[in-house]
């Protein structure tokens, strides 16, 4: 080790090891919370994908690791490692340019493969193409350079600590730096270009000084230009048309896109969409028509509180049929409410608190006549908004009388689904004593939402109770239904008042699950929402794929290719 280091003059203070020990640190983190976030548009941000991105990442690392120190104790040739950390960081800044591709590639070859779990096998099968093979090489890096540093036993424990503080500090840096400042100011794929040019500077410095590896410097600093000019020109969405607005904030990818009648977010690139606006009103054929209903379901329709405000949909619609309503909004995300302000007509004079729904809630006294829970993304439902303890919490905050709707917009029904799970967890805590009939539900036609209406026990009679309890068994020839009267009432809007019939007609009951019962009360201790959400994506993608899967078994690639 002597002998190599020797020609080296750079390394004989040791400072540049320490250096490139910070770096290497800083890189593996900026990489890993970059992962999540080019994952996200595709397969969501749950705890499943995060639990994929950090297991094979500590797999790669690991690997690195055991493979690292053999080739130090065979081969101690700083130039080797210095190559390696070369070709680690040219791939990294590759990663704008080229991930989103691969994830969409592997995305359409499985889902017209695989029958179950696609979340995970696309996930993991990505993880590993994209990221395991930079971080590999990565992990190579802290016994290597144990290896070049330590002169003698008696201070290897010393510089082996300071080799892991600097590691240490340098990952700490990497997870503050990404999160907090980059990639809300500049986005995912120029996070990865700053990260890995600062990998890529190390060895680019390091060749330079012994004046070796000048090709391969030259080759590294083209493809890292090439990718930084290339990278921004397309986004998540590569495939389409000219989008109003594309860009990342802290929780979400944001997605504007304008069409001939309605702007549109999305937080997804792969399933649905999270607000509207309709440019001429009106009703929006989306699931906030049928989530008019519940200001005609409760005893008052004064005032709203919508927890997950977007870009206030929700709110638009009631402030067009109950524009006498008090609305309150609560969004997490402020980079929404600056978009809903800025591309969705948002009224100015709607008040949205920056805060978590339920964090909210803990900290208000005010109650309201309907509560909008629209808080879920296809898997991306939050834990502490779906248990027993979330839904009390909303109760408490309703009015006598008061409705709470919530919007599920995965349909899946059966023994152990995500759907089943949460009617069960809200109609636990709304169906009790004479309230026992409290609850009804009902699929919004041509998607896969479902809105789900839980009342709060009522101060006083009214016909609004009546359609509750009377769902099942409403009759669709009827003249007039209790929902139509008392939107009639309450709005005077004939297109509304129609279309309330048609939602009226759709409601079921939904009944108290018994002590015999399988059905899953979900709570703060065990709310496994994100492997229920899995198996509906499942189920979703099972029959949307169905007819793919069949001409490929039947005439195979080619047939495939051939449908439009």
């Amino acid at each position: 080790m002597q002998q190599t280091t020797s020609v080296r003059p750079i390394l004989r203070s040791k400072i540049f090891l320490y250096v490139t020990e910070f770096f290497s640190g800083m890189a593996v983190m900026a990489a890993e919370l970059g992962a999540s976030r080019l994952l996200a548009p595709y397969f969501s941000s749950s705890q499943i994908v995060w639990t994929i991105i950090i297991g094979t990442i500590m797999i790669a690392l690991a690997l690195g690791n055991m493979w690292g120190g053999r080739r130090a104790d065979k081969d101690p040739n700083p130039d080797r490692l210095y190559l390696r950390i070369l070709i680690a960081a040219v791939w990294i800044a590759l990663i704008p340019l080229v991930g989103k591709y691969i994830i969409i590639l592997i995305s359409g070859l499985l889902i017209i493969s695989v029958s179950t779990n696609f979340l995970v096998i696309a996930a993991f099968v990505s993880c590993m193409i994209i990221f395991v093979p930079p971080l590999f090489l990565l992990g190579t890096v802290t016994p290597g350079l144990v290896k070049f540093t330590t002169d003698s036993l008696e201070d290897n424990a010393t510089i082996v600590g300071r080799l892991g503080a600097c590691n240490t500090v340098g990952s700490i840096l990497g997870t503050f730096l990404p999160t907090f400042v980059t990639i809300p100011a500049a986005g995912t794929f120029v996070t990865f270009l700053i990260f890995s040019g600062f990998l890529l500077a190390l060895p680019i410095i390091y060749f330079a000084a012994a004046k070796v590896k000048r090709v391969a410097s030259a080759i590294s600093i083209v493809i890292f230009v090439v990718s930084a000019i290339l990278s921004p020109l397309t986004g998540f969405a590569f495939w389409e048309g000219k989008l109003t607005y594309e860009g990342e904030s802290i929780y979400n990818y944001l997605q504007v896109k304008t069409l001939a009648d309605r702007t549109i977010l999305s937080t997804n690139v792969l399933f649905g969409v999270q607000s509207v606006t309709m440019k001429q009103g009106g009703l929006t054929g989306l699931y906030y028509d049928t989530a008019l209903a519940a200001p005609a379901l409760a005893d008052k329709a004064d005032s709203a509180l919508i927890l997950g405000m977007g870009t206030g949909t929700y709110a638009r619609q009631l402030r067009e049929y109950y524009p006498n309503m008090s609305i309150q909004g609560v969004e997490i995300d402020q980079s929404i409410t600056n978009l809903a302000g800025k591309y969705f007509d948002e009224p100015s004079d709607i008040p949205v608190s920056t805060y978590d729904g339920r964090a909210w809630l803990e900290g208000s006294d005010e109650k309201f006549d309907v509560i909008m829970v629209d808080a879920y993304q296809d898997i991306t439902i939050p834990f502490q908004m779906s248990s027993s303890e979330f839904f009390t919490a909303v109760r408490e905050h309703l009015n006598p009388g008061g409705v709470m709707v919530v919007n599920m917009n995965m349909i899946s029904d059966g023994e152990g689904s995500i759907n089943q799970a949460l009617q069960a967890t809200i109609s636990s805590v709304f169906n009790v004593g004479a309230n026992s009939e409290s609850v009804v539900m009902a699929d919004v036609e041509g998607t896969t939402n479902r809105e789900l209406f839980a009342k709060a026990p009522s101060g006083e009679h009214r016909d609004s109770a009546n359609t509750m309890t009377s769902a099942n068994t409403m009759q669709q020839s009827a003249e007039v239904s209790a929902l139509q009267r008392r939107t009639e009432e309450l709005t005077g809007d004939a297109a509304l008042t129609s279309y309330m019939g048609t939602v009226a007609s759709r409601f079921e009951t939904v009944d108290s699950p018994n002590a015999d019962e399988s059905s899953l009360v979900l709570t703060d201790d065990k709310a496994p929402v994100e492997l229920l959400g899995m198996r509906a994506i499942d189920e979703l993608i099972a029959q949307q794929s169905g007819p793919y899967k069949e001409v490929l078994r039947t005439k195979g690639i080619s047939g495939l290719m051939q449908m439009q």
